[in-house]
């Protein structure tokens, strides 16, 4: 076994990867960049050393800057995680001829398998089943043009030397090809420096199913059962579980069995998942098809190790050192189910933009006395997110012994998950973990986009319990800090010299509505004034959690409440629902907002890719006028209305802000 290992990444892969090397007893070598010189993974591990600048370019994706950390800090070994250089052939060479170990496949097997188009010949002379679709070398827009024809749309654009949903469209007819070509084929330069495409029929009703395989340099080669992956926004993924739902140990048997074949075509060896596609009854029709090999270990690993008891990282770390596989088929086993969801910088409600900024304040699940709540991060309360790197904040795992106990713990988790300083999808998750349809296991890939009414209504107005718990804790937060002060005018209770208590007014607005809560300080308790009417209440209050008892008019009603801020923000925790609104400031100068409908401005941080129109233009309704990228992936500005362009104020590659004026268009 290796002696110390330098870890080729960041986040909460970073950090996982050095977990489970300090429990083995192998020490750690960190590699940062500029953005992350006090992140969580370089505090993780044994040492750590500078490569570059922020820019994945400049830093993490420096193979030379990388291997010289290696060979100056003496690690033996370099764990590459998933991203970066994970799938990276000729990283993986450069390793071997330092005489430093990659802890990954073969650079052969990596070249086949990262190819998706070479990578389907050979899973078709496995005898592997495929979507029927072209995969050849000809990248001539009009024979794939030509090709997507007679594969029959809708079809699927698959960047050949990537993942990650990057480089991935779809078009669901001849007209919208060439754009969602043209899209595709950026994104997978800019991602992977490689513009070739592979084109397949779409399957509009169809499930994601992936299947964890491990190979040693022994000849060994296993599968560890499914995930299913099928909650998917952009083509990436959001919740996964395993082992997928409705699944028979026949079609089980038979998917891994075509994994491992498709492992063994290039003598594979270490983690690796082969991704297919299925019919959404594949239990019952038994059709499935190839897509891809991931030639690392996936993101959603956790779910396999939660069912199966096992740590992948140590089984890579052990077959990279020459050792056998730990266990062969016959042994393992699948026990109970787990999930996983992705707690992402994203806005959902404005297409599930990334977002950055800083975590002013996270509250997770407490998982130090359960082993089956799991939490993955690379994060702290107080760290950036920002556009140089992917948004993810961590991974909520769960473990159970039943499909729906799995689940409602999920619910429960994300009930006490919570991120204060910039968009996030937890409420989301929220939604998606109770939604009936995904309780039921009636998913497939368009589950998102199925039930987005659902999973995506309006915020929902604070209820009077709401209303009454945030103005509550704020009274409590005020009333301790006046508590030092003997100054009469600093009691914050509604105390007037010889006159009654008067109420104190908390004044909240979320859009254009306005709530006033009045709170009247007596011994007992208070007396509320809220939307509703008048209530009595008592409440007891420990930092930012409350239990809340009133009186209604249908008797009384007890409530618990956890209550964030952050500025004029206001974030209310309350019976699985969570209520955002703002704290109005009385002395702030009034706000007139300029922007109307023709001032179209980006709806997120990121460069300018393409712009498609000029001063002058006349544009029809959805006809697109700006193309932007922000990590690695691609938005699309349209025309709102018909009209006349009237000043475009950014050029190609000029960045711009959130919020920044793009174009001005005039109505006609």
């Amino acid at each position: 076994m290796f002696s110390k290992i330098l870890i080729a990444n960041r986040g909460e892969i970073a950090v996982r990867v050095a977990r489970t090397a300090r429990r083995m007893g192998v020490r750690t070598v960190a590699v940062y960049s500029d953005a992350d010189r006090d992140a969580m993974h370089v505090a993780a591990c044994d040492e750590a050393f500078h490569i570059g600048g922020a820019a994945p370019k400049d830093s993490y994706l420096r193979g030379d800057k990388i291997l010289e950390v290696a060979k100056k800090s003496g690690a033996q070994a370099i764990h590459p995680g998933y991203g970066f250089l994970s799938e990276n052939e000729d990283f993986a060479r450069k390793c071997a001829k330092s005489n430093i170990v990659f802890v990954g496949p073969t650079p052969e097997a990596i070249e086949a398998m990262g190819l998706k188009a070479e990578s389907k010949r050979l899973m078709e002379k496995a005898g592997v089943p495929l979507v029927p679709g072209y995969h050849g070398e000809a990248q001539d827009d009009a024979l794939l043009a030509k090709e997507a024809e007679r594969i029959g749309f809708p079809v699927l654009i698959k960047a050949s030397a990537g993942g990650g949903g990057k480089g991935m469209k779809v078009a669901e007819s001849a007209a919208e090809f060439a754009q969602a070509l043209a899209s595709a084929k950026r994104e997978a330069k800019n991602s992977f420096g490689d513009d070739n495409v592979l084109i397949e029929r779409y399957l509009k009703r169809s499930r994601h199913i992936e299947i964890q395989v491990f190979g040693d340099t022994h000849g060994n080669c296993v599968y560890l059962f499914e995930r299913d992956c099928s909650l998917q926004r952009r083509h990436q993924k959001v919740i996964e579980e395993a082992p997928a739902p409705g699944m028979t140990p026949a079609m089980r048997k038979q998917m891994g069995e075509a994994a491992v074949a498709a492992a063994k075509a290039v003598a594979y060896v270490g983690a690796g998942t082969v991704e297919f596609i299925a019919e959404h009854d594949v239990a019952q029709s038994g059709r499935f098809y190839f897509m891809e090999m991931n030639t690392r270990l996936q993101v959603e690993h956790p779910v396999t190790e939660m069912i199966t008891g096992l740590d992948l990282v140590e089984w890579q770390l052990r077959v990279a050192s020459g050792e056998r596989l730990p266990k062969l088929q016959d042994e393992l086993q699948i026990n109970g189910h787990a999930f996983e969801a992705r707690i992402y910088a994203e806005n959902p409600r404005n297409q599930f933009l990334p977002a950055i900024g800083k975590i002013e304040q996270l509250r997770a699940p407490c998982t130090s006395a359960s082993a089956s709540v799991r939490i993955d991060t690379g994060v702290r309360e107080g760290d950036e997110i920002t556009p140089n790197y992917d948004p993810m904040i961590a991974k909520l795992v769960v473990h159970a012994p039943t499909r729906t106990q799995a689940l409602a713990r999920l619910a429960d988790a994300l009930d006490e998950y919570a991120v204060i300083g910039f968009a996030n999808n937890v409420e989301f998750l929220q939604r998606t973990a109770r939604h009936p349809a995904f309780i039921n296991a009636d998913i497939d890939t368009g589950f998102i986009a199925k039930h987005s009414d659902a999973l995506l209504p309006p915020l929902p107005a604070p209820s009077d319990a709401a209303l009454a718990a945030c103005a509550l804790v704020e009274l409590h937060r005020a009333r301790a800090a006046s508590a030092s002060d003997a100054s009469p005018w600093a009691r914050a209770d509604g105390f007037w010299l010889g006159q009654p208590n008067q109420a104190i007014r908390f004044r909240y607005q979320q859009h254009d509505q306005a709530y006033e809560v009045g709170v009247l300080v007596r011994d007992a308790g208070y007396m509320l004034t809220l939307p509703s009417g008048a209530h009595c209440a008592t409440a007891a209050i420990e930092g930012e959690a409350i239990t809340l008892t009133m009186n209604t008019g249908a008797g009384e009603s007890k409530t618990s409440a956890r209550v964030l801020q952050h500025g004029l923000q206001r974030v209310v925790l309350l019976h699985g629902e969570r209520y955002e609104f703002n704290a109005i400031d009385p002395y702030a100068p009034p706000h007139e907002d300029e922007a109307h409908a023709g001032h179209l401005t980006a709806p997120m941080p990121g460069s300018v890719v393409s712009v498609l129109v000029k001063a002058g233009d006349k544009v029809a309704k959805g006809q697109p006028l700006i193309i932007m990228e922000a990590m690695k992936m691609e938005h699309t500005i349209v025309a709102p209305f018909e009209g006349k362009v009237e000043a475009v104020y950014f050029a190609a590659k000029e960045q711009v802000k959130e919020g920044a004026e793009l174009v001005a268009l005039e109505a006609e």
